[in-house]
Parts: C-alpha cells; structure tokens; sequence
C-alpha cells in the first residue's frame, strides 16, 4: 500500500505549488483540489447558504476516495490540502460564516470522523507556514476565477489549523517554512525530500 503524504496549510500559502516541485523530482501519485471540477463549488460562491453542505459533503467524499484509490496503488500519494483540511479549515470557516448552520456542521463532522477512522491517519503532514501578510499577498496574486474563501477568512483559517495540528499525536509534522519565494528552488525540495526519507 502507498504511504500518504498530506501537503497542509492556508489558502495560498503555496501547497500546489509544493506538490507540483516535488512531483517533478520524484514519482508520487497526487490527489489535488480540483476546484473547477466540482460540481457545487460554483454554485456555492454563488450562494454559500444553499450550497455550502453539499459543497462539503462532495469534498469531503472526494477527499476519502482520493485516500483510499492512492493507499491501493504502488507510488507514495501526495494530497494537496486532503480530508483534514477541508474539515478543519473550510468546514469550521463555513460555519463561522453561517454558511452551515449547527445541524449541517454537526452532519459534516459525523461524516470526516466516520471516513477518518475508516482510512486511518495519513503517513505524514508537510505543513507550510510564511506570515499572514505573505498568504494574503500570494492569495490575492494566484488570480483564481473560482475562490470561496475570501481574503478576510485567511487569519481564522489559520487559527483553525493550527488548533487541529496541535492535537495530532499519531502522525509526524515536518513544517516547511514558504515564507522566501524559493522554498521550492531544487536545493529546497532536495533537502525537504531527504527529511521526508527519513521518516519513513
């Protein structure tokens, strides 16, 4: 089975970009975002109340099946955001937001703990951390078409994963610091892969 590598922080920070380096060195099998395949994302920054549990409910399904389909195939997998993520950074930002009322939350968090424990935890959580000035300057220079979260929710989510980070016991943590523009020059990833080597 593939070890599962999960690639976290906030928006913008630079997680695809990470994974992008780091596939173009080795062969890993990824699991991405996929923003604009979604069939409700749209429909959601449209009008987030009616559209914001299915929206959560497909990712948080997508992000399940991507798991199980990388633990079955031959390569390590490396998810950019994945399962946690979308729990405990966007589904908390979307009831802080009223997006989901306390039912609907309570309905999302049945859902991540149930497919959680039947995946188990993920091998290992690069965490990418750079000030919040420099998240909210590369949000708003991605130039997305399709963003849900908005630059105002970038200080909670923040708050919000390291709350979940600090309650990890089982999985190793390495933090990749992407404050400089090159945390993905090749001297970067060569070092980051060797740390990553080393834990398994």
């Amino acid at each position: 089975m593939g070890e599962i590598i999960v690639v976290v922080g906030n928006s913008g920070v630079g997680k695809t970009t990470l994974c992008a380096a780091l596939s173009a060195v080795r062969p890993f099998a990824t699991g991405l975002e996929q923003h604009a395949e979604r069939p409700f994302q749209a429909l959601m920054a449209a009008d987030p109340p009616r559209y914001a549990l299915a929206n959560q409910i497909d990712y948080l399904l997508l992000r399940a099946e991507q798991e199980r389909a990388l633990r079955a195939g031959p390569l390590p997998g490396l998810i950019d955001g994945g399962l946690d993520l979308d729990f405990h950074a966007f589904t908390r930002l979307f009831h802080a937001r009223g997006y989901l009322d306390a039912a609907a939350f309570a309905l999302c968090a049945r859902l991540y703990d149930s497919l959680r424990a039947l995946l188990g935890p993920p091998d290992l959580i690069l965490h990418l951390t750079a000030p919040l000035a420099v998240v909210e300057a590369r949000y708003a220079r991605r130039g997305r078409p399709l963003e849900i979260a908005r630059r105002a929710d970038l200080a909670l989510m923040e708050g919000y994963i390291a709350e979940w980070l600090a309650g990890i016991t089982t999985t190793p943590i390495i933090d990749v610091d992407a404050t400089a523009d090159d945390y993905c020059s090749p001297v970067a990833i060569a070092t980051l892969l060797a740390r990553v080597h080393r834990t398994f």
